[in-house]
């Protein structure tokens, strides 16, 4: 009895312990969130730094997410086409491709390539700083980390995602309207007409608006577990891995209650 009582007891305390910690990272980032905005609108300007982050973050992941999203069109074009045209509706296909992507797909799938890409740049960058000492002497400096570091990088983020998410949106739109009119024989005037007709200009602000937020998560979160980062290089590895696998699934999350709120 006293031996499952004691399995209890750690069990609980395990799940207190996890808990706890997740709530003590939830009120930290919070934290620094409102520091960071402080700075943003009361700080230094710092637009040589902002332009050098959107072209480090944001013209280095160009590449990968424009062959993602154009995969990704002709993907779901090879899937569906030939069911619409099974049941008469071939007429929809450029449509339903252009809102499937402009809402969900582009978005989204350009969040989780810059999670990868640019949120784990950011906390190999800051953690190394972090564990070299730097951070200390940018204090020393007189020079605020959240002004220098994470105000740049947010504002990037937040720059560069909408902007990558709109050259995917095309590209994949695109690599859709390949597969339909050279695959499956759709004409490109039904195609294109497909998309006047169903296409809506919100069906496009609305992933924009989505990417606003999901760059505003990859940087913060970047930051954050950059700048929390313990110990020597495995501790940066650490902190990269956490960085990934955090700002996906809030991307996830962050997609469902943006996607209820705007659609």
């Amino acid at each position: 009895m006293n031996k499952q009582n004691n399995l209890l007891v750690q069990f609980l305390e395990t799940i207190g312990g996890f808990c706890l910690s997740r709530f003590h990272d939830f009120g930290t980032i919070v934290l620094l969130y409102a520091q960071t905005l402080h700075e943003l609108f009361f700080g230094r300007r710092r637009l040589r730094h902002i332009a050098q982050q959107m072209s480090h973050l944001g013209v280095d992941s160009l590449t990968i997410v424009l062959l993602t999203l154009l995969f990704t069109g002709v993907v779901f074009t090879l899937q569906t086409a030939s069911e619409f045209i099974r049941f008469g509706a071939q007429s929809a296909v450029g449509g339903i491709i252009s809102i499937a992507i402009g809402r969900e797909l582009g978005p989204v799938l350009v969040g989780v390539v810059c999670a990868g890409r640019v949120g784990a740049a950011i906390t190999a960058e800051i953690s190394t700083m972090k564990v070299t000492e730097q951070i200390d002497a940018l204090r020393v400096m007189a020079v605020n980390p959240v002004n220098y570091l994470i105000v740049p990088r947010m504002v990037a983020c937040m720059l560069v995602v909408p902007l990558l998410t709109v050259f995917g949106d095309v590209i994949g739109v695109l690599g859709g309207y390949v597969v339909a009119v050279y695959y499956s024989g759709i004409t490109p005037y039904i195609f294109i007409d497909s998309i006047k007709t169903f296409v809506e200009v919100y069906d496009l602000t609305g992933g924009l608006a989505k990417a606003v937020f999901f760059g505003n998560v990859i940087a913060v979160l970047g930051c954050y577990y950059g700048l929390t980062c313990q110990g020597d290089a495995q501790g940066v590895g650490v902190a990269t891995t956490k960085t990934v696998v955090t700002s996906i699934i809030v991307i996830f999350i962050l997609n469902a209650l943006l996607t209820f709120i705007i659609y």
